[in-house]
């Protein structure tokens, strides 16, 4: 990057320093090239603890004060994370969850900070800003499976604007074997025997074939990979495409477009925005080349305690708006509804190219870790996974109302029996 390259992707293992090679070459850049830099974690509140306030254990001083020192400084501000230098120039500590509503003047250098947890969105969302200002961006992670961060690192290593890199403890040396041996050990009192290894060899020798921690998914899409169930999934023309939302009242809104051949789940299509009004989501699918069969939609889409500004519900403006055959998903205890996404995967087929971000959601929606009781919560973790995560499974709880009602536009009927079809298929 001295000598004028503008994409890195860094894969390292634990305690390697990633961060702080990232901070100092930031600062370099601070006040030789005025402009805007961010120093992006998956999430603001993880940005906080891992970079703001993060001390160095070795010199018991604030890591941002070890590469930013007072001389270079004209103000910092704890509260919105950024320090302002005497030429000029910003660096803000930021998060990837809400990459899309960062303001102000557009970034001329990016560092994405443990890339294989972060919303792959968030690249391509600012890829063609840097692109535009000649900007560059260095990824730094550790590998997370064979996810985004194992599709960028290959991409980089294929492309000769890129340097990719991938250091093991083997490579640096940074730890003695009975480090090492201790470790290991301890990952396996805490994890299990299976699960303490894979994460030990993700850790610390950045292997991309250990399966993501706690993640819900991983043994179905070993299955779907070995079946070769991810391609090229072709629209049907004659049968109908269905599609299940999960609807962001604050954040992103997700939908899955997927269609039953005989007893295939082809999921062809996905899409997923945030900070966008229902009839754009709507729109989205109208301009798309399917003719549809039914909508399924979470309860609170019906719910009145969800008045849009109009004062109708969800539903009823979706239906305004030209959407017909809106089912109510049952509301169905959170595992038990992620049962019944692991079940239906089993018959699943997905589209890599228009699916792409919904299958990387479904390979990292996982388990939350609790730190204090070292063992995973009951719950899911809430990041940028959850929203695909969720559409999926509304998809596995509602997909035996669409079979039903999917009859009535498959095979013709006379309108009699059309209505009593409709009436056992809970067609709202």
């Amino acid at each position: 990057m001295e000598g004028g390259g503008k994409r890195v992707a860094l894969v390292c293992h634990r305690r390697w320093g990633k961060d702080d090679l990232a901070l100092h070459w930031t600062a370099t850049q601070l006040v030789t090239k005025p402009g805007t830099y961010w120093h992006m974690l998956p999430e603001a509140s993880q940005a906080r603890k891992a970079i703001w306030l993060a001390v160095n254990p070795h010199t018991g001083k604030r890591r941002i004060d070890e590469a930013f020192p007072p001389e270079i400084r004209a103000r910092t501000n704890d509260q919105e994370m950024f320090i302002e230098t005497v030429n000029g120039s910003y660096w803000h500590v930021v998060g990837s969850d809400n990459f899309n509503s960062l303001v102000g003047s557009p970034p001329a250098g990016i560092v994405f900070s443990e890339w294989a947890l972060a919303n792959p969105a968030a690249w391509a969302y600012l890829e063609p800003i840097l692109n535009e200002n000649g900007g560059w961006a260095a990824f730094i992670y550790t590998a997370r499976g064979r996810n985004h961060g194992y599709s960028l690192y290959r991409l980089a290593q294929d492309l000769d604007s890129w340097h990719a890199e991938l250091q093991t403890v083997d490579d640096t040396g940074v730890f003695t074997p009975e480090a090492l041996d201790e470790s290991l050990k301890s990952m396996i009192a805490i994890y299990g025997k299976d699960e303490g290894k894979a994460l030990f060899n993700q850790e610390y020798y950045c292997s991309f074939e250990s399966p993501i921690l706690g993640a819900y998914y991983a043994d179905a899409f070993d299955k779907i990979e070995r079946e070769n169930r991810i391609g090229r999934v072709r629209h049907e023309p004659g049968v109908p495409v269905h599609s299940s939302w999960d609807l962001g009242h604050t954040d992103s809104t997700a939908i899955f477009l997927f269609q039953v051949v005989h007893r295939e789940i082809r999921v062809i299509d996905y899409y997923e925005s945030a900070g966008k009004s229902i009839d754009h989501y709507v729109r989205e699918l109208q301009s798309k080349p399917y003719v549809y069969g039914s909508h399924l939609l979470p309860h609170d889409a019906f719910d009145s305690r969800y008045k849009l500004a109009t004062g109708k519900t969800l539903a009823d403006s979706i239906r305004k708006l030209g959407l017909q055959r809106l089912v109510q998903v049952p509301q169905l205890e959170i595992n038990a509804g992620i049962n019944q996404a692991r079940l239906l995967l089993d018959r699943c087929w997905f589209d890599a190219e228009k699916c792409d971000r919904g299958i990387e959601a479904l390979r990292q929606y996982r388990r939350e870790w609790n730190d204090k009781m070292r063992d995973f919560r009951a719950r899911p973790l809430h990041d940028w996974t959850s929203h695909g995560a969720d559409a999926f499974r509304y998809l596995a709880v509602g997909i035996d109302y669409v079979s039903r009602g999917m009859q009535t536009v498959v095979k013709p009927r006379t309108s009699r029996a059309r209505d009593f079809i409709n009436k056992l298929s809970h067609i709202v």
